[in-house]
């Protein structure tokens, strides 16, 4: 097949390349993939991707980061205050502060939050009829529990929303002419969070406090700051798009939203499968600490080695007729929200996102139809859509 550019954002904006990538799986599963800046090697095979995920000292996150571009500088310290770009035992001693707030039964309380969250967000796209479902439906959900989460003014709710848009969008040209760079817009997030911090650390917290108060005891405001910018990033962005792509999927498969509409205990499956098969991230990077191998292939210190869920999630060996969409589909190990050491710390959180906006979504509304063409965002990083344009009937 004609050779494709992994690293190039305009590769996806058909879509991704599936096809190519099936027959990389076949041939060359750890491929080398040159870019300007030198290349890095592509993890194409489940197998491979759960090697590099189990093995964080010998696969950095903080070395260079986890983004294909090499960061520099003052850049490459702000990715290093992510959780998603620290090592052990770093990562662990950060992370153990959350753990607790963000299990299952920590998080059942919020589940009538929620509801009302969806009902505010569904009245108004019920009184619009025809809705750009990503920015007026999928996006508000995320916004607003991350705001309550975290204990975020309400009036900045929006402010900081689309200061995560501009960080997570910026390889498209609509986003970078419109807000700045995406290094602008992390640098204006940084310092909204540490302000916060500094403001919320002059007070006693209330109750058990929130998720901030939490990190606040163990963390100054600076490394804070930093956290600050993944936590509401990921929040908002995987499961603005878990929601919105998850939507056109049941679309394009009508018969598999009428087996949901028809027994909506399966919408906790369907939500696995949508983000098996719609994958919110294309890959993460790591970089080899030492020489070693992958199945087989070389790998040097140093080298960029990046861990593809677009290609894993579709693996052969793995999934039963893999490029199908099957929301019955069990077991689904798919491998979207990572493995082992940076296993998502917002899973249950995501899953109860879903499961109730899916429930709301189809009680509420009979017909749901496009609106218009789907456009992607223009992003190597990024297995999403900017404009979703939908046509909702209330029942």
């Amino acid at each position: 097949m004609t050779p494709i550019d992994l690293s190039d954002p305009d590769t996806y904006l058909a879509g991704p390349p599936h096809e190519y990538l099936a027959e990389l799986r076949a041939t060359d599963p750890v491929h080398w993939q040159e870019t300007r800046q030198g290349g890095y090697w592509a993890v194409l095979k489940h197998r491979d991707v759960e090697t590099v995920a189990r093995q964080p000292l010998l696969f950095s996150s903080a070395e260079r980061g986890v983004v294909l571009e090499d960061l520099e500088g003052d850049r490459l310290e702000q990715m290093r205050g992510m959780l998603l770009a620290m090592d052990p035992p770093k990562h662990r001693q950060v992370r153990k502060p959350l753990t607790p707030r963000m299990t299952p039964r920590a998080l059942a309380g919020l589940e009538t939050g929620i509801r009302a969250i969806c009902a505010d967000i569904f009245d108004a796209a019920a009184q619009a009829g025809e809705v750009e479902f990503v920015d007026d439906v999928a996006a508000a959900l995320p916004t607003r529990v991350v705001g309550a989460l975290m204990g975020l003014p309400r009036e900045d709710w929006e402010r900081v929303h689309k200061m995560a848009e501009a960080i997570t969008h910026g390889q498209d040209p609509d986003y970078a002419a419109a807000d700045g760079s995406a290094a602008e817009a992390s640098a204006e997030m940084g310092m909204y969070g540490y302000q916060f911090a500094v403001d919320r650390a002059a007070r006693e917290p209330e109750g058990d406090g929130d998720i901030t108060d939490a990190l606040l005891a163990v963390m100054d405001p600076v490394a804070f700051a930093m956290l600050f910018i993944q936590l509401v990033t990921a929040g908002q962005d995987t499961t603005q798009t878990m929601l919105s792509s998850g939507l056109l999927a049941l679309l394009d498969h009508p018969a598999q939203l009428a087996l949901l509409r028809e027994d909506q205990t399966r919408i906790a499956s369907a939500i696995e499968e949508i983000v098996r098969w719609a994958n919110p991230l294309h890959y993460f990077r790591r970089t080899a600490t030492r020489d070693t191998e992958i199945s087989g292939t070389p790998i040097r210190k140093g080298d960029a080695v990046a861990m593809y869920y677009t290609s894993c999630n579709r693996d052969e060996d793995v999934f039963t007729d893999s490029q199908a969409f099957d929301i019955t589909r069990s077991p689904n190990k798919h491998l979207s929200f990572g493995q082992a050491e940076h296993f998502c710390v917002g899973v249950h959180l995501a899953r109860l996102e879903g499961r109730i906006f899916y429930e709301e979504l189809l009680a509420r509304f009979s017909g749901i139809e496009r609106a218009g063409a789907p456009r992607r965002l223009r992003s190597n990083l990024n297995n999403s859509y900017k404009s979703v344009p939908i046509a909702l009937k209330p029942r």
